[in-house]
């Protein structure tokens, strides 16, 4: 709250301080102490008028209007009247004897009652003069009293009663009370009852203690209110609202009770205000404020919420404490009176006054202060002292002017100081003021005044210095107007708005409404103006094409309109009233035209009034003198979009798309990540004809047709075509079709009715816009027409559709075909017939004779479809009407199995069996083949060629019965197991001791039932062989594996390869060890060829003991001279191990190893094994060979070793001789070995070497030569991936073609060098 001045006890003598606004307007405050005179000062503190009275002042009042101040003084008997206008003081005799003690105007009228220490009464009237003294109203003082708005007077007096009287001073009622009343008022009690008008209750303070009640409608019962002891005494109490009071109290307690029957003794509020003490308060119901005093403090609440401080006015320096409170009516002025004699007053409330110019705002801060500032442009803040409590504001680019009446006071706005220009005088009370950089309109009494601010440096003529609107010969008022930079602007009664421009001076625009138009409001630019009309209806107004565009749900209560400053929102504005913000968008360019949008609603804070609206943030001045920003709920997202969710989101993206705020509208579909969300972007940008916009919207959504379709108009310059087009994806066809005949290309409306079949339209648009065209509608439309079942209109649009023109043969033969289709739907078959016969399109006689079949008119139909080659079709209508010659004719083109049916059905009929069988296979019915073979033709030996082609069952069945009849009951088994009748096949072998054909023919065809009923049949024969092998087959492996090796042991041992198979499928630990002891020999005593425990173990999967066991039978093959088994042996166990990434034993690698090189060197009968026992030929043929090879040192060694005694009688004597000559005469010469290098490391080493000795690897060898491996020639088998060197591979197979190794066929073209190094990482690894 600000001070507006103080009044110091030097002003007014005495610590006892009296003062009383001026009624209604609250211009003047009068103050007096004790030093007999009375002081008036005005609002703002300067003193105006005294008055000098013959002793102290006992009382003073101002009458209701606040024309006249009464003052009384104690050693006088007249009565001091001072005159507000004239400033007079005049004396009036009371004619009362005794000394007054009491004064108070009427609030309905200009009485004054005056009452006196002995209880006598007069009352004065101000406007007749005459005086009515009562004596003996009361028989003591009369302290107190209270006018009513009836012109009643309640009076108080020391003699403790209450006295009501009327304006004549006679009493009506009268009651007493316990104690001396004070502070007596008049107001209304809250009653549930329809109360009588007027204020029917007076309350009084009785003894300081208690609230005495009393109702003049009933007298009889008048109510007494007693409060806690707490509380201290009552110091002051106010009515206020429905019927409550507010009460204060000594001891600071702040009370609201209510006079409501039902809550009287309630206390609604309490609150302890203040802690020591509390000497008044007060309410201002302008303002609906509560005030109270005490403890040095003010405190202030709103009446509409008081657990909420409103304000807190702190003076320390009054050490004494404070008085007493009061208001102006008007709640702008709050005093304070001290008990140290000061008076201090207070600005609560101020005229909500203020202006703008673009974003420069000039609002009143205090009484004579004027502030300016531009928060949007940041610019410093100036502050202009004003002479004059002013009435109204105006602010231009480089001026700010205020005033009050007719009269107005210019400033200019320098950088760091204020200057005052001038104060001009205007021919009346000015309503409005407007300023631009040069101009100021000003609105008086009808007319506008347009004049120059300042003349200094500006060479202008004089016309341009002044003018006054209207003119002398216009006949009408001027309601209100505006000033742009360029424009005034004002309207009229008449409903004229007028546009004036400065530069050139004169009217440019002139636009007439049907009634007056009250408020014109233009945008920045004043390329739009929003108004409001008589009607207080809203309209936008755009002058440069002169249209209106009414404001949708505009309220009547409408007080002002402000556009939106920021460019980003240009077309937006707001309309207000006192509680709401509505915001409204003018849209310039949509696809639907310029229009204006209701975007929503905003709550507008108590005694808010807006000023400016920049981005979405409304500027409003407050009652305190203070500005104040409020951000519209219709830009809510400008607040931030982080960490909100989808619910506060969307309704974001709807105010995002009414703004036309396109890049926040995106920011906020980018959060909502919704497909919904970017396709209502989408559309907005069409509706708005944002094409670019909607590309980039369109190419997120992944909508690639939209995207073309837009880049293709996107260059289109034609608004009402590019509009047309916008609407048309938009679905709004009708519009789209307006636009586009109002665009430079009215042929586009034509091609979309086209393209959306609408036929109608587009036939009507055809007539007007190209004539050559309805023929190909008109084709359009009847197809259209015939799907939906419309044949008469169908096939006038048909016939409307040939142009007999032959560059469109194609079309007039589709009309044609549509001709003689609805000819024939319409029951001219003849002409529809020949039409189609005619007519070169298969497809029309097909769609001809299916209308004609479904018409029953099967002769016509069928004719159609043998024209149109339809053999099938034919046959089937011909074979309706039982025309079998037609359909004998066609059968040779039918594919249709169904028709040659029902011609083979005829045939057997008829009796003709062999063109029935023929028809029967035509129709693929095997069945009834078989069956015509069988009974009629008796042909078994067809009948069994068709069942062995075509699997029939039936046929089957039937051919056996067949070989049933003749005794074969193999063929019968066979056939009935072809039919799936197992059962029937199995009783037949039983009876006729045919299970083995059966058992063969069943094969693994049946069900583990079929193979037990066969197992157990040959188990009851004793067939141990055939009953294992069905016992196997359904699962049962322990009776299997009994019959198994019941079986006599043959050569081939099939009985034990069944058995070791039936063990490898149950993988049963007890039958395998029954089995293993069985070929062990330990159950008969006679053990098994080793390779049954072999492929035991192979069946088993258990490789490790497989891979012993073949070792095992590889030296007894070995020792037999089986060398090539035995390397067979080896080598399928190796691969099998290999194939299950099983670890191979290094005696098998090597065993392996030196089988494949005895094999390679040469057919040998001995293997290493056998060397122990017939050591001689070995040697014998090692000498030999090693003295072939030029090995002359070996063959020596060799040689010594066959001398030995033990050897020597063993030699063969054809080389005995030569061996002795070869130890007698030695010849220790020996061709070197070759060398090459290790696959590993690169060592050089001898070839047949495969023990490295730089790198100590086993080295892999080549499976021709049983050399090492060496990198540059490597190649391996492609089918047991052994290796070999690529050079003697080539050689090898020139010559044999299969590899050494596996024994696999092989040719050179399979071969080729392979890169070495992962074979060698794996035998590394290995």
């Amino acid at each position: 709250m600000k001070q507006v001045f103080t009044i110091s006890e030097k002003i007014v003598a005495g610590n006892l301080v009296q003062y009383n606004w001026q009624k209604t307007l609250g211009n003047y405050i009068a103050i007096t102490g004790s030093d007999h005179m009375v002081k008036i000062f005005d609002r703002h503190g300067h003193k105006r008028n005294e008055i000098n009275l013959p002793g102290v002042c006992v009382s003073m009042d101002w009458d209701k209007d606040g024309d006249a101040l009464a003052v009384i003084s104690d050693k006088s008997n007249a009565i001091y009247l001072w005159d507000a206008n004239t400033h007079k003081t005049t004396q009036l005799d009371s004619g009362m004897r005794d000394q007054m003690s009491f004064l108070m105007w009427s609030k309905a009228g200009s009485l004054l009652a005056v009452g006196t220490t002995k209880g006598n009464l007069l009352v004065y009237s101000l406007q007749t003069s005459r005086k009515v003294p009562v004596l003996g109203k009361h028989t003591k003082r009369i302290t107190c009293g209270c006018w009513s708005t009836q012109n009643l007077l309640a009076l108080g007096s020391e003699d403790k009663t209450i006295t009501v009287s009327n304006q004549e001073g006679d009493t009506i009622r009268q009651t007493t009370v316990r104690a001396e009343p004070s502070d007596i008022q008049f107001s209304m009690m809250k009653t549930d009852e329809r109360a009588p008008a007027g204020e029917s209750t007076v309350s009084a303070i009785v003894g300081k203690k208690t609230l005495f009640l009393f109702n003049l409608s009933d007298p009889d019962n008048p109510i007494e209110l007693a409060f806690q002891q707490r509380y201290g005494s009552i110091i002051s109490y106010r009515w206020y609202g429905d019927g409550y009071i507010m009460i204060g109290f000594s001891q600071g307690y702040f009370v609201v009770i209510s006079t409501h029957i039902r809550e009287i003794g309630q206390e609604l509020f309490q609150a302890h205000n203040h802690k020591d003490n509390l000497t008044s308060i007060a309410i201002s119901q302008s303002l609906n404020k509560a005030a109270s005093c005490g403890d040095n403090c003010i405190k202030i609440h709103d009446l509409s919420e008081l657990k909420e401080m409103y304000a807190i006015i702190n003076l320390d320096d009054e050490t004494k404490g404070l008085d007493r409170l009061s208001w102006t009516d008007d709640g702008q002025l709050l005093a304070v009176s001290t008990l140290r004699g000061t008076l201090h007053v207070f600005l609560t409330k101020l005229p909500v006054l203020g202006n703008t110019c673009g974003t420069r705002i000039a609002f009143l801060t205090s009484l004579l202060e004027v502030t300016v500032t531009n928060h949007v442009e940041e610019e410093p803040q100036i502050t202009v002292s004003v002479e004059v409590e002013p009435n109204f504001i105006a602010v231009g680019p480089y001026h700010v002017a205020v005033g009050m009446n007719n009269r107005a006071w210019f400033y200019a706005l320098g950088e760091n100081r204020v200057e005052k220009l001038k104060d001009v005088e205007y021919l009346g009370t000015v309503t409005s003021m407007c300023l631009n950089s040069d101009y100021a309109a000003v609105l008086f009494e009808g007319r506008v005044q347009l004049h120059m601010i300042e003349m200094e440096g500006i060479e202008a003529q004089e016309e341009r210095e002044t003018r006054l609107f209207p003119g002398h010969d216009d006949k009408y008022r001027v309601m209100c107007h505006a000033l742009t930079a360029d424009f005034l602007v004002y309207g009229t009664d008449t409903g004229i708005i007028q546009y004036f421009y400065i530069e050139d001076w004169q009217y440019v625009n002139e636009y007439r409404h049907s009634v007056s138009v009250r408020k014109v409001f233009p945008d920045p630019s004043g390329t739009r103006m929003a108004f409001i009309d008589d009607k207080s209806d809203g309209f936008v107004y755009c002058p440069v094409i002169d249209t209106i565009y009414e404001i949708p749900n505009f309220p009547t209560t409408v007080r002002s309109i402000l556009w939106e400053h920021f460019t980003m929102d240009k077309g937006v504005f707001i309309a207000y009233d006192d509680d709401k913000v509505y915001t409204y968008v003018f849209h310039k360019d949509t696809i639907q035209g310029s229009k204006v949008i209701l975007a929503g609603a905003t709550k507008l804070p108590f005694s808010h009034k807006p000023l400016l609206l920049y981005n979405g943030e409304l500027t409003c001045q407050t009652q305190s003198g203070k500005i104040n920003t409020i951000l519209l709920s219709t830009h809510s997202f400008l607040a931030g979009l982080k960490d909100l969710g989808p619910n506060d989101l969307q309704p974001m993206l709807t105010q995002c798309l009414m703004l036309k705020r396109f890049n926040e509208a995106w920011d906020v579909c980018k959060l909502l990540s919704e497909p919904s969300a970017w396709t209502e972007f989408a559309r907005a940008c069409l509706h708005h004809m944002e094409v670019e916009f909607a590309i980039r919207v369109y190419r997120m959504i992944g909508n690639v047709g939209m995207v073309i379709s837009l880049e293709q108009i996107k260059g289109i310059e034609d608004h009402s075509l590019l509009a047309g087009h916008l609407a048309m994806f938009t679905n709004d066809f009708n519009l789209a079709q307006d636009l586009y005949l109002a665009s430079s290309c009215p042929i586009a409306a034509l091609e979309m009715r086209r393209d959306l079949q609408h036929w109608d339209s587009a036939l009507q648009l055809a007539k007007r816009l190209a004539p050559d065209q309805i023929a190909f509608i008109s084709k359009e439309y009847a197809i259209q027409l015939e799907f939906t079942g419309d044949y008469v209109n169908a096939l006038a649009h048909y016939e409307k559709g040939v142009t007999g023109d032959n560059k469109y043969l194609d079309h007039d033969d589709a009309c044609l075909a549509g001709i003689a289709r609805m000819s024939i739907r319409m029951g001219d078959i003849r002409r529809g017939v020949n039409q189609a016969i005619r007519h070169t399109s298969r497809v029309l006689k097909k769609d001809c004779g299916v209308i004609l079949e479904s018409m029953k008119q099967f002769s016509e139909a069928a004719q159609l479809y043998e024209k149109g080659q339809y053999y099938d079709k034919a046959a089937s209508v011909y074979i309706r009407c039982k025309n079998w010659a037609k359909v004998g004719e066609l059968l040779p083109h039918v594919t249709s199995p169904k028709i040659h049916l029902q011609y083979a059905k005829a045939k057997e009929a008829d009796g003709r069996y062999k063109e029935a069988a023929m028809a029967y296979e035509n129709a693929k019915d095997w069945d009834n083949m078989i069956r015509i073979q069988l009974d009629h033709l008796s042909n078994p030996e067809e009948a069994v060629r068709i069942i062995r082609e075509t699997q029939s069952i039936d046929g089957a069945k039937m051919v056996a019965r067949f070989f049933l009849h003749l005794g074969d009951y193999g063929s019968a088994i066979q056939f009935l197991v072809m039919s799936k009748c197992n059962d029937e096949a199995f009783q037949l072998a039983q009876q006729h001791n045919q299970m083995e054909v059966y058992a063969d023919i069943i094969g693994s065809d049946a069900n583990n039932e079929d193979y037990q009923s066969i197992a157990l049949y040959f188990e009851g024969e004793k067939k141990h062989f055939l009953a294992g092998k069905f016992f196997m087959l359904c699962g049962q492996y322990t009776r299997a594996l009994k019959h198994f090796l019941k079986c006599p042991v043959s050569e081939d041992g099939q009985a034990i390869e069944m058995a070791i198979e039936a063990v490898g499928q149950a993988k049963d630990d007890m039958l395998t060890s029954q089995l293993i002891d069985y070929l062990m020999g330990e159950s008969d005593g006679m053990p098994k060829d080793a390779k049954y425990l072999f492929r035991l173990y192979m069946a088993l999967k258990q490789y490790r003991e497989a891979a012993r066991t073949a070792i095992i039978i590889a030296r007894e093959e070995q020792s037999a001279g089986n060398y090539r088994n035995a390397h067979d042996v080896l080598f399928s166990m190796y691969t099998e191990l290999k194939a299950h990434k099983i670890k191979i034993p290094s005696e098998m690698v090597t065993n392996l190893m030196i089988l494949h090189s005895y094999i390679l060197v040469k057919d040998v009968y001995f293997l290493y094994l056998h060397i122990f026992s017939d050591i001689v030929p070995i040697l014998t043929s090692t000498v030999i060979e090693c003295h072939r090879a030029g090995l002359r040192n070996s063959a020596f060694s060799f040689a010594a070793m066959l001398m030995r005694p033990e050897y020597r009688n063993n030699i063969d004597p054809k080389y005995k001789k030569k061996i002795e000559a070869m130890v007698r005469r030695p010849d220790q010469s020996e061709v070197e070995e070759f060398t090459s290098p290790c696959p590993y490391c690169a060592f050089q080493l001898p070839e047949c070497e495969l023990l490295c000795s730089g790198c100590k690897n086993n080295l892999p060898y080549c499976i021709v030569t049983g050399r090492h491996m060496v990198k540059d020639d490597w190649t391996v088998c492609p089918h047991c991936d052994f290796p070999g060197l690529y050079s003697e591979f080539k050689v090898l197979l020139a010559t044999e073609k299969a590899c050494p190794m596996c024994s696999e066929k092989l040719c050179v073209e399979q071969m080729s060098l392979v890169e070495p190094t992962p074979y060698l990482l794996r035998d590394e690894a290995e």
